[in-house]
């Protein structure tokens, strides 16, 4: 018996393995980790491609949005280059939040993301952009073009988010929020992580 086609024999990497996306840098597509049901901080395992668990969540913050990445991107020197102080990203899939009406309570699913801004982060002296989409056809957030059409609270959240959930008492926070910003800016780090994985993986 032959498989029909499209069809993968064996289950294809989340990173290497799928396709970024119908329209990038514009649409694209998210592998999500997390859930904001999840008191546990997942993260993809680079060699096997499962979800490994990184860490619990510290306190009681919850990721506001689903968090993954795109697929076949890599934060590299070109990404690094768009942040000013910095020289490179930090090596991993670009980060993705996608903002969806209905709840979504389970990871390792892939979704379909309009793309309207992001969050210019640098962790560690690398940077570590944070894209902010909208699960695409959604009833309530899908016709969103940029970030400026969401609710600033759902933005503050996803700050909040990321300025407090790797923070430990008694040590200095080596993360910093240098800016939000609009479509334009995230289509051009979405494409910069393309090419940085095309550089890095071919």
């Amino acid at each position: 018996m032959s498989f029909p086609k499209p069809f993968y024999r064996w289950r294809p990497h989340p990173w290497h393995g799928l396709d970024v996306g119908p329209n990038p840098p514009r649409v694209v597509q998210a592998y999500i980790e997390i859930t904001p049901f999840d008191l546990m901080k997942y993260e993809i395992d680079k060699i096997t491609g499962y979800l490994r668990v990184d860490r619990p969540q510290r306190t009681s913050s919850q990721p506001p949005t689903l968090y993954g990445f795109i697929p076949r991107t890599y934060c590299g020197r070109r990404v690094g280059a768009l942040c000013p102080g910095v020289e490179l990203g930090d090596g991993d899939p670009l980060d993705i939040c996608v903002v969806s009406e209905r709840p979504i309570a389970r990871a390792e699913v892939i979704v379909t993301a309009r793309v309207v801004g992001g969050l210019q982060t640098i962790d560690g002296g690398e940077a570590d952009d944070k894209i902010i989409a909208v699960l695409k056809n959604d009833n309530i957030w899908g016709n969103v073009a940029d970030i400026s059409e969401l609710p600033s609270i759902l933005v503050e959240r996803l700050r909040h988010y990321f300025s407090t959930y790797k923070l430990v008492p008694g040590n200095p926070s080596q993360f910093s929020i240098e800016k939000v910003y609009g479509c334009d800016q995230a289509f051009a780090v979405i494409t910069a992580a393309i090419e940085d994985y095309n550089e890095e993986f071919g």
